[in-house]
């Protein structure tokens, strides 16, 4: 494993903000990270509970709130945040001398940030992929669907990594968004390397960058 690493990631549920399984997931990753001596930023939103705030576990979060109310939609809702979410992590990135190693974005929300940061300060970036929208959706080609589709396949080409859960949703990232197969790397939260697998394709994408 590599002496250090600082890694900021990217989700728009994490507690006590739970929408669903997806802010469980991340508060682990993030807690287990720290356990193996990394140093984990995690950047989310929350409605009314925002600014920093490091728990006794030593995961530092950085909480954002909406700057515009109301949205027409999810997508003008989650563009919005993602100016926030880019300022909030460009602050840590100055705070720590830019020395941040990488990204792990979860799901689509905040692919836009993360893309703008790897092209202005170089960081790349790990997609971390739940679900897909033909999934979530039922392969509706509303606008909307479209739209969200088309940020989903814009962190499938600018991920140096992407991780899913399972082989079959491996299959699917291929099929839909006609990803590479040897970029894509299944880590199932079951197993009981689990942690250690995420740090090896961590290790292994950054490899890959300083190659």
């Amino acid at each position: 494993m590599l002496s250090v690493l600082r890694v900021v990631i990217f989700t728009w549920e994490f507690p006590p903000r739970i929408v669903g399984q997806l802010s469980h997931y991340v508060n682990r990753l993030a807690v287990e990270l720290v356990r193996k001596g990394l140093d984990v930023y995690v950047v989310t939103y929350h409605n009314s509970w925002t600014g920093f705030h490091e728990g006794m576990d030593g995961v530092k979060a950085y909480r954002i709130s909406d700057p515009f109310r109301p949205h027409i939609n999810i997508l003008t809702w989650v563009l919005n945040l993602n100016q926030e979410v880019e300022r909030v992590a460009a602050d840590v990135y100055y705070s720590v001398k830019r020395e941040v190693d990488l990204i792990d974005v979860h799901d689509w929300h905040f692919v836009p940030a993360a893309v703008s940061l790897k092209r202005a300060f170089k960081i790349p970036f790990v997609f971390s992929i739940d679900s897909l929208e033909d999934h979530r959706s039922h392969g509706s080609n509303a606008p909307l669907n479209l739209s969200i589709k088309t940020i989903e396949s814009l962190g499938v080409d600018e991920a140096e990594r992407i991780i899913v859960k399972s082989d079959w949703m491996k299959h699917e990232v291929n099929q839909r968004y006609r990803a590479q197969l040897e970029k894509i790397e299944v880590v199932s939260p079951n197993s009981s390397h689990w942690i250690d697998e995420i740090l090896t394709v961590y290790e292994r994408k950054l490899k890959v960058i300083a190659s």
